[in-house]
């Protein structure tokens, strides 16, 4: 296929505002794990830009013989793993019938949803329901009050929808129940739009601060966002490396570690879910 002169100009820009948009997203994390590497003197001059200068990996060895980052670790790995199974159970239990034509008031249910998504409780009333019920100082103040999308149920439920009709019939003529063409057709068929809106829903879960904030007030519930943030905004992190052990690195390549090892797990998870996440979102937000 011949492209013309202005589909070449345009696919060049393109490439280029995204070359651009990529190395603003990486450069810094370049510079965060160039940090962790380097020792004292240079990260006090401020000479580390994308390279480590005197190799050191004491940073490291602070933050993985912290009890705190461990705690704080397994919290977040639960908040992922726990979290992310409800969500979708949920999400894929209310998508079903929600997809079905011959749904009662189907519109109307949507739209309670949908409404959700741009008005809220509030903070205050959703921090009180949480503590009438008994979940502040838990980690599952930190997944039920949010552990159904709004966005998500509308991905999957439009993906649903978009199983041709035929599927089920011949499923119902065999005797299929609701529950077995779910598990049998349904579910076989969205793996795509799935595994993206799961990966959406861990990402969530394991970035979380802002409501451990409200709801977690005892260190040993504190997930790994939170012990971040303390860690990086308490100006008093330079008595915690005055050990002669630690001698040689200062709060801030600390940070710059416990960041890296915050990033890194959630990192590992994409590639494995790469190849469905276009195909997911492209299918889910088609049909409405």
């Amino acid at each position: 296929m011949i492209r013309t002169r202005g589909e070449r100009l345009f696919q060049y820009v393109n490439v280029l505002l995204l070359a651009l948009l990529s190395l603003s997203m990486v450069l810094p994390f370049i510079h965060i794990a160039a940090k962790s590497f380097s020792s004292e003197g240079f990260v006090l001059a401020k000479e580390i830009v994308l390279w480590p200068k005197g190799f050191n990996i004491l940073s490291y060895r602070y933050v993985l013989e912290n009890k705190q980052f461990y705690y704080s670790f397994t919290n977040s790995i639960f908040l992922a793993v726990a979290g992310t199974a409800i969500s979708m159970a949920l999400t894929v239990l209310a998508a079903y019938p929600l997809s079905r034509k011959n749904l009662p008031y189907s519109r109307l249910l949507m739209l309670s949803f949908v409404i959700t998504m741009f008005f809220s409780g509030g903070l205050i009333p959703t921090y009180l329901i949480v503590k009438e019920t008994g979940l502040l100082n838990s980690l599952w103040s930190l997944i039920l009050p949010v552990a159904l999308s709004p966005f998500n149920l509308i991905l999957i439920r439009n993906f649903f929808s978009s199983v041709p009709d035929a599927l089920e019939e011949s499923a119902r003529i065999d005797g299929a129940t609701n529950w077995r063409i779910l598990r049998s057709v349904y579910l076989p068929l969205s793996v795509p739009a799935l595994a993206t809106v799961s990966m959406f829903y861990a990402v969530g879960y394991w970035n979380s601060f802002f409501q451990a904030m409200m709801y977690i007030t005892e260190r040993r519930w504190m997930p790994l966002q939170m012990f971040l943030l303390q860690l990086v905004t308490d100006e008093k992190t330079a008595d915690m490396v005055l050990s002669d052990v630690f001698r040689e690195v200062t709060p801030e390549t600390i940070r710059a570690a416990a960041i890296l090892c915050a990033v890194v797990p959630i990192l590992c998870v994409y590639p494995f879910i790469q190849k469905y996440f276009v195909r997911g979102v492209m299918l889910g937000a088609v049909k409405g």
